[in-house]
């Protein structure tokens, strides 16, 4: 059987991913944070740019460098900052005030349900108790397991503070020499095909660049909503939740879900359940509105074609197969992956194959 060059370019450039996907697969712990750190730069990238032509030649791109890595560091540390009070604050309540929440719900839904003659005969107290037996149990086995791993030096602690050096390292030199980087993959790519290939990663980089600037900018004014919707309800925890459900955002409806269910344990523990659900239907429901029919189709665009359920799938599917390193390229692989779909179907449609 006899392939033609176009066959034998796609099976050659088929072989090449499967390759990438297995070392991706074989050395992911080793690459997590050059992974990590290669993400941030080529979303960083643009902004350092733009500083280093506002001092036209005058200063240093390395300056351009540690401004930028500078801030996006802080602004880590300010998201941690935001999302720690959250944890901190609502544990240690729902350990406390869960039982009494459970006395409150079987008082309310009792009589209720009897109106219709539903008469249901739980044992509440002894629920209770059980609870609390089991949220003290597994705090404190939770807490000593923690304190052990970390007092005898686990794993967990030397990768987390592996990962805290490496990355900023490696982002500083990838941030400095990206465009040099670039251009020396790029130059591994046949001249004969080089046209070709410079067309598809520049609508890549295009499909990708529109959706992740798009996608910020909705998850800022979201957090924005959110926080100051749940402010006005008087809730305590406002900012946090609310910041922390418009950047969990950048995962579709999975970081909506979150925020809400922290938005309504944090309502319930404040206020009465009334006021939590009345809270959380009116803050929550009207966020969902503005961002679905307002904010997405007109800052990210349905002509990008990244719908939100083929972003949930790429993530679920490359975290299952790479794990966090899947994770991480998962947008920008999906990107890729869309681009070649559309090609394959317009060349599928120009050809003698659909045609006849």
């Amino acid at each position: 059987m006899q392939f033609t060059p176009t066959q034998k370019r796609a099976a050659a450039w088929t072989a090449i991913a499967a390759l990438a996907v297995l070392v991706l697969w074989a050395l992911g712990p080793v690459l997590t944070p050059f992974v990590v750190a290669a993400v941030l730069a080529y979303a960083l990238t643009p902004l350092v740019d733009r500083l280093d032509d506002a001092g036209s030649g005058r200063v240093p791109r390395v300056l351009a460098v540690v401004i930028v890595e500078l801030l996006f560091i802080l602004a880590a540390i300010c998201l941690v900052l935001l999302i720690v009070p959250v944890l901190v604050k609502e544990i240690p309540l729902v350990r406390e005030q869960l039982p009494q929440l459970l006395d409150k719900l079987h008082a309310t839904v009792s009589p209720w349900l009897a109106q219709f003659g539903i008469n249901i005969a739980l044992d509440f107290s002894s629920l209770r108790a059980l609870l609390v037996e089991y949220l003290n149990a597994n705090w404190g086995e939770g807490f000593s397991s923690l304190w052990s791993s970390v007092k005898l030096g686990g794993s967990v602690l030397f990768t987390v503070i592996g990962l805290a050096v490496l990355i900023p390292v490696a982002l500083f030199y990838l941030l400095l020499d990206w465009k040099h980087v670039v251009a020396k993959v790029l130059e591994l790519v046949p001249p004969r095909v080089r046209p070709s290939v410079d067309a598809f990663t520049s609508e890549a980089d295009e499909v990708l660049g529109q959706y992740l600037r798009g996608q910020l900018l909705v998850m800022v004014t979201m957090a924005v909503f959110y926080s100051v919707g749940l402010a006005l309800f008087g809730l305590d925890l406002a900012l946090p939740i609310g910041v922390f459900t418009g950047l969990a955002m950048f995962v579709p409806y999975v970081g909506f879900g979150v925020g809400l269910a922290l938005a309504f344990v944090a309502g319930l523990l404040e206020f009465a359940s009334v006021k939590a659900v009345v809270m959380v239907g009116t803050v929550y429901g009207l966020g969902q509105l503005v961002e679905s029919f307002y904010l997405t189709p007109r800052v990210v665009g349905e002509r990008i074609g990244l719908h939100p359920l083929a972003v949930i799938f790429a993530l679920l599917a490359f975290g299952q197969l790479l794990g966090f390193v899947g994770v991480l390229v998962a947008l920008p692989a999906s990107a890729v992956l869309l681009v070649a779909i559309r090609r394959m179907r317009a060349s599928y449609l120009d050809s003698k194959l659909y045609r006849t």
